[in-house]
Protein backbone atom coordinates (compact mmCIF):
# COMPACT_ATOMS: atom_id res chain seq x y z
CA UNK A 1 0.00 0.00 0.00
CA UNK A 2 1.40 3.81 -1.10
CA UNK A 3 0.42 6.65 1.05
CA UNK A 4 0.22 9.86 0.03
CA UNK A 5 0.10 12.07 3.00
CA UNK A 6 -0.65 15.92 4.01
CA UNK A 7 1.23 16.79 7.22
CA UNK A 8 0.34 20.06 9.78
CA UNK A 9 -2.32 21.52 7.48
CA UNK A 10 -3.60 24.37 9.65
CA UNK A 11 -7.05 25.99 8.67
CA UNK A 12 -8.89 28.84 11.10
CA UNK A 13 -12.29 27.66 12.12
CA UNK A 14 -15.53 28.09 14.71
CA UNK A 15 -14.67 25.04 16.53
CA UNK A 16 -16.01 24.41 19.99
CA UNK A 17 -19.05 23.98 22.31
CA UNK A 18 -18.65 26.92 24.60
CA UNK A 19 -20.09 30.55 24.27
CA UNK A 20 -17.17 32.26 23.53
CA UNK A 21 -15.62 29.87 21.07
CA UNK A 22 -18.67 30.34 18.82
CA UNK A 23 -17.68 33.92 18.71
CA UNK A 24 -14.13 33.85 17.74
CA UNK A 25 -12.06 31.63 15.12
CA UNK A 26 -9.41 28.82 16.31
CA UNK A 27 -6.86 27.07 14.52
CA UNK A 28 -7.49 23.16 13.93
CA UNK A 29 -4.41 21.00 12.75
CA UNK A 30 -4.87 18.58 10.16
CA UNK A 31 -2.61 15.41 9.27
CA UNK A 32 -3.99 12.88 6.63
CA UNK A 33 -2.49 9.82 5.48
CA UNK A 34 -4.40 8.36 2.53
CA UNK A 35 -3.80 5.19 0.27
CA UNK A 36 -3.03 5.28 -3.06
CA UNK A 37 -1.56 2.77 -5.77
CA UNK A 38 1.43 5.40 -7.33
CA UNK A 39 2.90 2.88 -9.79
CA UNK A 40 0.99 4.71 -12.79
CA UNK A 41 1.29 8.29 -11.78
CA UNK A 42 5.18 7.14 -11.52
CA UNK A 43 5.57 5.61 -14.85
CA UNK A 44 3.22 8.48 -16.59
CA UNK A 45 4.58 11.11 -14.56
CA UNK A 46 1.15 13.18 -15.32
CA UNK A 47 -0.68 14.91 -12.29
CA UNK A 48 -3.82 13.12 -13.81
CA UNK A 49 -2.62 9.75 -12.57
CA UNK A 50 -1.84 10.96 -9.14
CA UNK A 51 -3.93 11.49 -5.76
CA UNK A 52 -3.35 15.37 -6.08
CA UNK A 53 -2.82 16.44 -2.48
CA UNK A 54 -3.25 20.21 -3.30
CA UNK A 55 -6.67 19.21 -4.36
CA UNK A 56 -7.19 17.69 -1.48
CA UNK A 57 -5.86 20.25 0.29
CA UNK A 58 -7.17 22.79 -1.17
CA UNK A 59 -10.83 21.35 -0.89
CA UNK A 60 -10.31 20.49 2.62
CA UNK A 61 -9.56 24.52 3.49
CA UNK A 62 -12.41 25.77 1.83
CA UNK A 63 -14.83 23.12 4.13
CA UNK A 64 -12.82 23.39 7.33
CA UNK A 65 -12.53 27.66 7.01
CA UNK A 66 -16.79 27.96 6.13
CA UNK A 67 -17.49 25.00 9.12
CA UNK A 68 -18.84 25.67 12.49
CA UNK A 69 -19.21 22.37 14.55
CA UNK A 70 -19.13 21.96 17.63
CA UNK A 71 -16.96 18.76 18.35
CA UNK A 72 -13.77 17.92 16.65
CA UNK A 73 -15.22 14.55 16.19
CA UNK A 74 -18.07 15.59 13.84
CA UNK A 75 -15.32 17.96 11.80
CA UNK A 76 -13.21 15.11 11.71
CA UNK A 77 -15.89 12.95 10.06
CA UNK A 78 -17.01 15.50 7.54
CA UNK A 79 -13.55 15.58 6.54
CA UNK A 80 -13.05 12.09 6.02
CA UNK A 81 -15.99 11.83 4.12
CA UNK A 82 -15.24 14.27 1.63
CA UNK A 83 -11.39 12.83 1.42
CA UNK A 84 -13.42 9.08 0.61
CA UNK A 85 -16.10 10.17 -1.68
CA UNK A 86 -14.79 12.56 -3.92
CA UNK A 87 -10.89 11.61 -4.12
CA UNK A 88 -9.79 7.98 -5.40
CA UNK A 89 -8.87 7.00 -1.67
CA UNK A 90 -9.98 3.65 0.04
CA UNK A 91 -8.53 4.23 3.24
CA UNK A 92 -7.43 7.23 4.88
CA UNK A 93 -5.72 7.98 8.71
CA UNK A 94 -6.96 11.33 10.00
CA UNK A 95 -5.49 13.30 12.88
CA UNK A 96 -7.50 16.25 14.07
CA UNK A 97 -5.50 18.74 16.56
CA UNK A 98 -6.73 21.50 18.80
CA UNK A 99 -4.01 23.79 19.52
CA UNK A 100 -4.20 25.50 22.86
CA UNK A 101 -7.83 23.82 23.76
CA UNK A 102 -6.58 22.22 27.14
CA UNK A 103 -4.76 24.51 29.49
CA UNK A 104 -0.92 22.80 29.94
CA UNK A 105 -1.02 21.16 26.63
CA UNK A 106 0.41 21.64 23.43
CA UNK A 107 -2.88 20.25 21.89
CA UNK A 108 -5.97 18.13 21.72
CA UNK A 109 -7.59 16.30 19.05
CA UNK A 110 -8.88 13.12 17.75
CA UNK A 111 -7.21 10.32 15.59
CA UNK A 112 -9.33 8.44 13.28
CA UNK A 113 -9.04 5.65 10.52
CA UNK A 114 -11.74 4.86 8.07
CA UNK A 115 -12.34 3.41 4.81
CA UNK A 116 -10.51 -0.33 3.86
CA UNK A 117 -6.86 -0.74 3.67
CA UNK A 118 -5.81 -2.34 0.40
CA UNK A 119 -1.97 -3.54 -0.53
CA UNK A 120 -2.26 -1.94 -4.49
CA UNK A 121 -1.55 -5.21 -5.80
CA UNK A 122 -2.93 -5.94 -9.36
Amino acid sequence: MDIVFITDLDIDTVIGIYDWEREIRQTVRLNIEMNTDVRRAAATDRIEDALDYKSVAKRLIGFVEKSEFGLVETLAERCADIILDEFPVQWLRLRLDKPGAVRGSRSVGILIERGRRTDGSD
